[in-house]
């Protein structure tokens, strides 16, 4: 459980400061990352091309961090607060022009041989859409 509560706290850390590759040395090579509202992608190639959308859509950082592990420390959770500006518009979604957004947020992640294997996102689109539209 505290090997899976580091490992969490790293990509978390590496997100935070914007480091892809941070995060990435946390991912089995063969990661299915759930998007919300979105396709699973599966790999190192595919959460780099989200990661590169998303840095050039969104400027994030979370605060509140809180992670859970169970005793075996195969699977885990997290909620936190995203908070973040919309700088470019994202396909199908509000034109952006540098608003402002602090939204509740939580994923969850299946662990195995000290890497992340599965990490699903979710967070309310909604909330999400009337703070940019407001």
């Amino acid at each position: 459980m505290k090997e899976t509560i580091a490992l969490i706290t790293r990509y978390y850390a590496a997100f935070n400061v914007g480091d892809m590759e941070g995060m990435i040395a946390c991912l089995a090579p063969d990661v299915a990352h759930h998007v919300n509202e979105g396709a699973i992608r599966t790999g190192h190639e595919e959460f780099r091309a989200f990661c590169a959308h998303m840095d050039r859509c969104y400027a994030e950082e979370l605060t509140d961090i809180v992670i859970m592990a169970t005793e075996d420390g195969t699977r885990a959770s997290a909620e936190f607060t995203v908070n973040g500006t919309y700088k470019v518009t994202d396909e199908g979604l509000p034109e952006a022009h540098g608003q402002t957004y602090r939204l509740p947020a939580g994923m969850f992640f299946s662990v195995a041989g000290g890497q992340i294997t599965r990490v699903v996102t979710y967070y309310n689109l909604a909330d999400w859409t009337a703070q940019v539209s407001a």
